[in-house]
């Protein structure tokens, strides 16, 4: 088979697309011909040798990847015999080696979903990963028809899937975005204001948009400073929710942690919803990490959302690793052997 190698940290190019030995499933495993892997910011902190992402570093040589779709073609000793030819998908978890860049892969049966017919597999990996926690986020608030929100990052894998499920509740929404493409993304997806957070006015714009509402839930996976003006939009009593800061490492950028007595003045609550908190809410654990992966991949076998895929061909997976750091993909991004 061939696959994307890392032998030494450092910049993109040093994903190798190289030919490698087929992988044998071991017990309770199988092995799938893989036909979509999901690319993540993650994997670039890892191929870089950041020692400070959450999934820690892998030893060299190493197969990037954790999330995998495709065709079962083998099973190791003990597995079910029913997986074998089933369309299946599944997140290879933060402790596993990886192994989703490349034709072939070994996946621990216990991960595995069925993919419903009609679910194409890049689609199921916008899924499985970015959509379980797209509804996680979701699990810190209901939204309903008097809600305003504003989504940062909007054009993002997270962020297309937000604008859509808080569309379909009924809220009002505004989302944001870098670059014409992008806001024209957004504006496709159903949001109700799509703005250019690169426009120094687009807060007031904003303003002038909704005709004086203020916003009732700021879901922010970019802080810095269109974080803090983002949360300037909301009324008393309204939620910042925090699941990330893309913008780490442009001008004004990085995790932005406001003062609580700049909150309590005015009657906000801000908190970081992943980790154990967004566990807990769907039964904790891998428990609960399933049950988001089971409603994220039934809502878009059901056409509730559509996630958003940009992909690349496998060998190109440097390109897409380029892409990510330079903000300049939509939606999630997926290699396609």
């Amino acid at each position: 088979m061939h696959a994307i190698r890392l032998h030494a940290f450092g910049p993109a190019e040093n994903l190798r697309h190289e030919r490698a030995e087929d992988p044998v499933p071991g017990p309770g495993q199988v092995r799938v011909a893989v036909a979509a892997a999901g690319v993540h910011l993650v994997d670039t902190t890892q191929r870089a040798g950041d020692p400070g992402n959450p999934y820690g570093l892998p030893e060299l040589p190493a197969v990037p990847g954790r999330e995998v779709a495709g065709t079962v073609d083998a099973l190791g000793e003990g597995t079910d015999p029913r997986w074998l030819g089933r369309r299946v998908v599944a997140h290879l978890g933060r402790t596993a080696p990886g192994g989703g860049y490349a034709e072939l892969a070994v996946v621990d049966a216990a991960r595995l979903h069925e993919l419903p017919d009609g679910l194409a597999e890049d689609h199921a990996i916008a899924m499985i990963g970015t959509g379980r926690t797209a509804l996680g986020i979701l699990g810190f608030t209901e939204l309903g028809e008097d809600d305003v929100v504003v989504v940062p990052a909007a054009a993002g894998g997270i962020g297309s899937l937000l604008v859509q499920y808080a569309r379909n509740a009924g809220a009002t929404v505004v989302g944001l975005a870098g670059g014409p493409a992008k806001v024209a993304h957004v504006g496709a997806l159903g949001a109700d204001v799509a703005l250019d957070y690169d426009d120094p006015e687009w807060a007031e714009r904003a303003r002038t948009a909704l005709w004086g509402r203020a916003a009732t839930v700021v879901f922010d996976g970019v802080g810095g400073a269109v974080a803090r003006a983002a949360v300037d939009l909301l009324a008393p009593g309204g939620l910042h929710l925090v699941f990330g800061w893309s913008a780490r490492g442009t001008v004004g950028a990085g995790p932005w942690e406001p003062e609580p007595a700049w909150l309590a003045e005015r009657g906000v609550t801000s908190r970081n919803v992943l980790g154990p908190a967004m566990l807990e809410r769907f039964g904790g654990g891998e428990t609960g990490l399933r049950r988001l992966e089971e409603l994220s991949l039934a809502d878009a076998a059901a056409g509730r959302v559509v996630p958003a895929v940009q992909r690349f061909p496998l060998a190109e997976a440097a390109a897409a690793h380029r892409a990510l750091e330079s903000r300049g993909t939509i939606g999630k991004v997926v290699l396609v052997p």
